[in-house]
């Protein structure tokens, strides 16, 4: 295991328009890899777009849907990872025997290297859910998925790690949407529109609650209780109707934010993962501290998984 640059990539993608959106990662990777990097983590569904899907019937999601490894993406990906000499994470619609999942693969210079399903989609009915959990080599690091909603549920994250993750990638389409939580909702458009001449009222709302807030409220506990890095990524802009605030970061296994994006532009930043703090970190200790004979059995207790967001549940209810 030797020391590791991954980026974590913010950008505004095109609904549908896998062209545009597989341009922007080529020149995102491109620019990562002048930086060093030998890795980078883009957005969940980034080569397709995710809000948008919600709209779509089940023929129109298996036309936008493409098979793994063997799609025209991933197999642009793995060219453009041999080109570049850098590993890529991207998200994309697959088709597998009849289901249709929310996809996250890894792609090195020698091929898609693991593929991820997401265990918990609900953009649309037609997506089916993941069923495993995936750890993967990457330069000698041990490396773990979970998308979006996945990384809200603890269980996913802990087993995850339980099954060998030094670094844990989460894609996401999150932020600025309601919630039960206060201070959470919507940003007004006309902030986004004047981005550029007057930036400090979107830079506020996208730093609350609505954002970034929201984020400094789970995401370092992640790390922090689990002992791993993490990679957060998330659109900037606008995906589908929904605008997302962006803020790609990545956290250390103190739960530290090492580095993040503070802009509104497509972009990235870039960190160096080092092995000596996974067994210095208060996770390691604690997880080699459990005791799961007293709750192996509470946390294995069948119940019914309900998952849907607040805001699909009040467009249900316009």
């Amino acid at each position: 295991m030797y020391p590791l640059k991954i980026a974590a990539a913010q950008f505004e993608p095109k609904d549908g328009d896998k062209t545009y959106n597989l341009s922007v990662i080529e020149k995102l990777s491109s620019e990562a890899k002048a930086k060093g990097a030998d890795v980078i983590s883009f957005h969940e569904l980034s080569v397709s777009a995710y809000t948008f899907l919600q709209d779509l019937s089940e023929e129109e999601l298996l036309h936008l849907a493409e098979e793994v490894p063997s799609g025209k993406s991933c197999q642009y990906l793995a060219a453009l990872a041999r080109k570049l000499d850098i590993t890529i994470l991207a998200g994309l619609v697959e088709k597998d025997q009849g289901k249709i999942y929310n996809t996250y693969v890894c792609v090195s210079p020698e091929g898609c290297i693991a593929r991820y399903r997401k265990i918990h989609p609900f953009i649309s009915k037609y997506l089916a859910a993941g069923e495993e959990y995936v750890v993967f080599d990457l330069k000698g690091w041990k490396c773990g998925i979970l998308i979006c909603y996945d990384n809200n549920v603890i269980e996913n994250v802990r087993a995850t790690v339980l099954s060998g993750a030094d670094i844990i990638f989460a894609p996401h389409v999150t932020g600025c949407t309601p919630s039960a939580m206060p201070g959470r909702g919507y940003v007004n458009d006309d902030l986004w529109k004047k981005r550029t001449e007057d930036p400090v009222p979107l830079r506020m709302e996208f730093d609350g609650p609505k954002g970034r807030g929201w984020l400094m409220r789970w995401l370092p506990a992640r790390a922090y209780d689990n002992g791993v890095y993490y990679v957060f990524s998330n659109p900037i802009g606008y995906d589908g109707a929904h605008l997302k605030h962006g803020n790609a970061m990545i956290l250390d296994p103190y739960g530290e934010v090492l580095s993040e994006v503070r802009s509104f532009e497509d972009d990235f930043t870039i960190a160096h993962f080092t092995e000596d703090k996974l067994k210095l970190a208060g996770g390691y200790r604690y997880r080699n501290a459990r005791k799961p004979e007293l709750y192996a059995d509470i946390l294995g207790k069948q119940h019914q998984s309900d998952f849907r967001p607040v805001w699909m549940e009040e467009q249900e209810g316009q």
